[in-house]
């Protein structure tokens, strides 16, 4: 696997993904190198003018009128770290830190945090060498960016806190032997350079991106197929009715059902039917699902311009480019500002939240369509087993769909909330690092739920003729499930069928096999 370069203006949901979970590796080339050494210069000239600098010799938050001595400067900075590595809640899991890593190196990079070349080096080491710092979920406002979680990171930089390496947990000096490192002591800026700022929740948001985009995609093959073998109709994915409401994300998951159900005979045995509609879970399959994607695309626009964003506070920019009003010295101009405040991210990460949960909403009525004996076709048979009442077939799996759904429901919406913290100096905050884990949350609830369908989907394949060709993907499809789910013929535990469905939509592996079928990727 090819190294991924860090330059602070190209990381995409796709690297963090690359990173955080196949563990490639990265390296920030020389032409970058250069920035960062240039901000730190002007960080350098302000501690050397003595100036008063918020960040550099001041206290923080509400403490931000306390002068502090400069052969205090570096005690600051380690004090800072250390009072807030004050987290709670679970642990992050391996991806989540390695996602969090690799943003705040992107971020630090850009030139405009003013930290050393030393300790880039020291993030980048740790992250190759999966020296992964133990960090507690729970602590991060969004504002002034995900302080806390980004604080236990650093203390593993100092040589301090707890980190895993291979799954082996040890403190921090021991962790970063392991990788040939030693710890550092951090300079004016450099702590608050290092916990100023979103990537905690950024790199949540980017593997909720590739995760719900994932789901969708799953959901118009599971769409699909349960479409076919409900006997329903592909012709509310007919083109013409997308280009006469030209959502992008419509006209896609049409065109992917289209795609799908191509050469079906199983949809042409019943063209002239008596049925003169489909019900809405199936008929408004593309609005649904195209509404879920748009609103994927939304955040993924946001994703993309977060991770190569400067976001801690305050920001060293070369003194001609700003107004006088700027603090600093030489070359240096100092701005505070609010870059770290996590609501670009919050707002659309409750978005998806709220869109997944959609996408779940209807993949369950589909999964009910199938199942009840009130509104499944004929050619079912209750619950999609013989000798219903005697064996209960799939029900459940029904309820379990749900409840995954109801919880979705039952999530709340953290960026409307707001707790004024830090003597009220911090007085609105963002919530964004919950909003994050909410739309993971429920993004793999809605796979889940998707992953049901699935497994209903080709249990109910099991009841239409032989006779009749499944379309390209959906034959695909149905292929993908039978080889790590058999039909169901007596009853079983079907916690085993479901957990199968699910990892053949979270793997990837639906896709790939769907993806083949049709010589090119769905959309």
């Amino acid at each position: 696997m090819s190294e991924i370069e860090i330059d602070g203006e190209s990381l995409t949901p796709e690297d963090v993904e690359r990173v955080a979970r196949d563990d490639a590796t990265v390296f920030v080339p020389e032409d970058v190198r250069e920035r960062v050494r240039t901000a730190r210069k002007r960080v350098e000239q302000v501690v050397e003018s003595g100036e008063a600098v918020y960040g550099v010799n001041t206290g923080f938050g509400e403490l931000v009128d306390e002068r502090i001595p400069r052969e205090d400067i570096e005690t600051l900075q380690t004090n800072l770290i250390r009072s807030h590595a004050a987290g709670a809640g679970r642990e992050l899991r391996r991806e989540e830190v390695r996602a969090m890593m690799l943003g705040r190196v992107n971020a630090l990079v850009k030139g405009y945090s003013g930290i050393r070349e030393l300790v880039v080096d020291q993030l980048v080491t740790m992250l190759n060498e999966g020296v992964h710092p133990v960090v507690k979920s729970r602590g991060s406002l969004g504002a002034s960016g995900d302080l806390a979680p980004l604080a236990h990171l650093a203390l593993v930089i100092m040589g301090e806190g707890t980190a895993t390496v291979d799954g082996e947990r040890l403190d921090g000096a021991d962790a970063l032997e392991t990788a040939g490192l030693e710890p550092v002591t951090l300079a004016a800026k450099e702590g608050l350079a290092l916990i100023n700022g979103t990537q905690l929740s950024v790199g949540l948001a980017a593997l909720a991106v590739r995760d719900a985009e994932r789901a969708i995609r799953a959901a118009d093959v599971a769409g699909a197929l349960t479409t076919e073998v409900t006997m329903g109709t592909t012709a509310s994915a007919d083109p013409v009715i997308a280009d006469v409401r030209p959502h992008d994300g419509h006209a896609k998951s049409a065109r992917n059902v289209k795609r799908l159900t191509a050469d079906s005979e199983i949809v042409e045995s019943h063209r002239n039917c008596d049925r003169v509609q489909d019900a809405y879970s199936l008929r408004c399959l593309p609005q649904v699902h195209g509404a879920v994607r748009d609103a994927v695309a939304h955040l993924r626009g946001v994703v993309e311009i977060e991770l190569n964003s400067a976001t801690d506070n305050p920001l060293i920019f070369p003194a001609d480019t700003v107004n006088s009003r700027a603090s600093g010295a030489g070359d240096a101009a100092v701005l505070s500002g609010g870059n770290f405040h996590g609501d670009p991210l919050a707002l659309p990460l409750d978005y998806l939240t709220n869109a997944v949960t959609e996408l779940a909403a209807i993949s369950e009525r589909r999964v009910d369509r199938m199942l009840n004996p009130n509104t499944q076709e004929p050619h079912l048979p209750p619950f999609l087993t013989e000798h219903s009442g005697l064996r209960s077939g799939y029900m459940i799996a029904q309820y379990t769909a749900a409840a995954l759904l109801n919880e979705n429901r039952s999530i709340g919406r953290a960026s409307m909330d707001n707790t004024p913290v830090s003597g009220n100096q911090e007085d609105h905050v963002s919530m964004s690092a919950q909003s994050a884990y909410n739309a993971r949350r429920a993004v793999a609830n809605a796979l889940s739920i998707v992953g049901i369908e699935l497994l209903c989907g080709a249990q109910a394949a099991e009841f239409v003729s032989d006779d009749l060709a499944h379309g390209v993907g959906t034959a695909a499809a149905y292929e993908a499930v039978r080889e790590v789910v058999p039909p169901l013929v007596e009853d079983r535990p079907i916690h085993e069928d479901i957990s199968a469905a699910e990892t053949l939509v979270w793997s990837g592996l639906l896709e790939e096999r769907v993806s083949n079928a049709l010589s090119e990727p769905l959309d």
